[in-house]
């Protein structure tokens, strides 16, 4: 057979081949999810019905400290920067599997000296005296392409395309949290430094009694009984202010490391004291439905399915053979003189078949392991769904019935706080004993912390209510690379810059 018709066998088979390509396997499809229509009542009391503002969410407390504090952790937060590169490891596996689909082209060269053993294999066609030693001098380059028949190689492609989409996922997940930890962090921070003024404010006016019954037992009015139980309401209120400034410092330092900054370096721009953001007027919370597509860690979960899937159309694949082309085209000549002469040409194409015709049942068995790891991940898709919706009922009735202790606290506040202006008077006016002047401040400082305690808790659940809905990005956007929750070139950069900045 001559080199044209070689060339055209080839060429016909290779055509053949390509007709008759499939792809093995199941095709995946979404898992259909029953979702309730609406919220159960209880947990939506006090909510609006409507669109909820997810993708900013903390600028509903309309506080320009909180907003700048977010969008910073989002520039330096370091297991942010770790999930991002996440996604590009993904993406560049991606790659790595869709290079299979091509050609591999590669250039080789060899310069030998070699000599036949005259008691070798060869030894009865030595010459007079022996072999001599002989040169080999070669070039050329040679290829190799697997035909994709029945679709080995397009699933793993499919595959690596579903698993970079969960590493986009995973990364917004961890920016949903990250958000939700800020805030939370910045509101702990406001709780503290509230219940630090409303102690020091207490113990100004315990410090006042102190001076009340100092003066009435210097007229003799009172025992000095009642100096020392002042004495020790004072010194029990003053002992509430460490403990207190500890919680600020760890909040103010958990609020420093999630800004990827060392502790410490937020206590002078937060020092000045701020109220705890206010939560608006209306709260959306939307439908039940919308966790699917909003929720990362339910489309992380729908996503690494869908690569499942597609391998056990990888695990199927090899129960059928595979087919390639192969080829080489070259020089080869004893004398390196003669390496570029047309007579040193050399060349070959090649149709390799491989097929796995007895296995001893491992490659079924492989598709097994494969169908059971789909099936897993499929109850665990729905368990991710299970999770997702009691998370977010929860929140709406910690944060529903947070308000409504709220209320009662402040009602509470407001009764304590006259009761001990009545009770003042009345000791004045030596009509009533000191204890219940004690009782009454106790009672006043445990309900004023406990309202700042409530305060922090209201913004808190409110918090982690749009972190169970999925809020701080954006589901709609045309482009995902173009929101910044999702690694550009230009963050890339940044993150090398700073990688770089702490190494040195």
């Amino acid at each position: 057979m001559d080199r044209t018709k070689l060339v055209r066998l080839v060429l016909v088979l290779s055509v053949a081949l390509l007709i008759g390509c499939t792809t093995v396997g199941p095709d995946y499809e979404q898992p259909e999810t029953q979702m309730p229509d609406a919220w159960h009542t209880a947990a939506t009391e006090g909510l609006e019905e409507g669109d909820a503002i997810l993708q900013t969410w903390w600028r509903v407390f309309d506080d320009e400290q909180l907003d700048d504090l977010v969008m910073r952790s989002a520039g330096g937060n370091l297991p942010l920067r770790e999930a991002m590169w996440r996604v590009e490891e993904a993406r560049a596996l991606r790659g790595v599997v869709a290079g299979a689909q091509k050609p591999q082209v590669g250039f080789s060269g060899d310069a030998s000296r070699a000599q036949p053993s005259d008691n070798g294999i060869v030894g009865d066609f030595a010459p007079p005296g022996g072999f001599d030693a002989g040169n080999l001098f070669s070039l050329g380059l040679g290829a190799v392409w697997e035909i994709d028949v029945f679709g080995r190689i397009r699933r793993q492609v499919e595959a690596a395309d579903a698993t970079a989409e969960a590493s986009i996922e995973a990364y917004r997940d961890v920016l949903v949290s990250l958000y939700a930890e800020t805030a939370l962090a910045y509101v702990s921070v406001r709780t503290s430094q509230e219940r630090l003024r409303i102690s020091h404010q207490n113990v100004e006016a315990q410090e006042d009694t102190l001076q009340l019954t100092k003066d009435r037992f210097s007229a003799g009015l009172v025992s000095a009984l009642d100096v020392a139980q002042a004495e020790s309401n004072l010194a029990n209120t003053y002992s509430l202010i460490p403990v207190i400034e500890r919680d600020l410092n760890q909040a103010l330092n958990r609020l420093a490391v999630l800004l990827g900054e060392r502790p410490g370096a937020l206590h002078q721009e937060l020092a000045a004291e701020v109220s705890i953001p206010h939560e608006p007027d209306e709260v959306t919370t939307g439908l039940p439905v919308e966790l699917l597509r909003q929720r990362p860690d339910v489309r992380q979960a729908e996503r690494l399915l869908a690569a499942q899937t597609a391998r056990i159309g990888v695990a199927t694949a090899d129960l059928y053979p595979t087919f390639g082309l192969s080829g080489f085209f070259g020089v080869e000549a004893i004398s390196g003189g003669d390496l570029l002469s047309g007579d040193s040409l050399t060349w070959n194409l090649g149709l390799p078949v491989r097929w796995n015709i007895f296995a001893g049942g491992s490659i079924r068995s492989q598709i097994r392991v494969e169908e059971s790891r789909t099936n897993q991940l499929l109850a665990n898709y729905e368990q991710t769904v299970l999770l997702a919706l009691e998370e977010a009922e929860n929140a709406m009735v910690a944060y529903a019935k947070e308000v409504e202790r709220r209320e009662r606290l402040t009602q509470s506040v407001e009764a304590t706080q006259r009761s001990l202006n009545l009770v003042l008077t009345q000791y004045t006016a030596g009509i009533t004993d000191f204890q219940n002047v004690l009782d009454t401040q106790r009672t006043l400082l445990l309900r004023e912390d406990e309202l700042a305690v409530a305060e922090g808790f209201v913004i808190g659940n409110l918090v982690r209510l749009y972190r169970a809905l999925g809020g701080g990005w954006d589901p709609n956007a045309a482009d995902p690379d173009a929101q910044e929750n999702v690694p550009t070139e230009e963050n890339r950069q940044v993150a090398l810059s700073k990688t770089a900045d702490t190494a040195s």
